[in-house]
């Protein structure tokens, strides 16, 4: 299972890689997993300022559908144009041509409280 060290961690499954005060985010590599074959990817969040830990969106396999919480608080920026037609890629690119997300962050303390990747990955086997 891919769990990249530069990354940044949720309990929930999400991933964020922040660069100075933008934020890209996505679900894991074990999420997707769990999930299956993605189908359909509903964010309509765009300029919308949210909390940590609120839905963004949603995320549709074939069996099931599951929300999307935010990582950090702050207003999203941009969705993915890419998963429109090639929801897929959340599945075969997770971290790379999957993600999400853009967001400008708030607080930018609030990373403090996410996992890095050894305490994700102990969380996940």
């Amino acid at each position: 299972m891919n769990i990249p060290a530069e990354l940044k961690y949720t309990s929930d499954h999400e991933w964020i890689r922040i660069e100075g005060d933008i934020a890209t985010i996505g679900i894991t590599d074990f999420a997707q997993r769990e999930l299956g074959d993605i189908v359909f990817v509903d964010i309509s969040t765009v300029g919308k300022e949210l909390k940590s830990g609120e839905i963004f969106g949603t995320v549709e396999a074939v069996k099931t559908v599951s929300d999307l919480f935010l990582p950090m608080g702050g207003t999203i920026t941009e969705v993915n144009p890419g998963l429109e037609s090639n929801p897929e890629a959340v599945n075969t690119d997770p971290y790379g041509a999957g993600w999400m997300v853009k967001m400008t962050i708030k607080n930018p303390d609030e990373a403090s409280s996410l996992l890095d990747a050894d305490a994700y990955s102990s969380k996940v086997h």
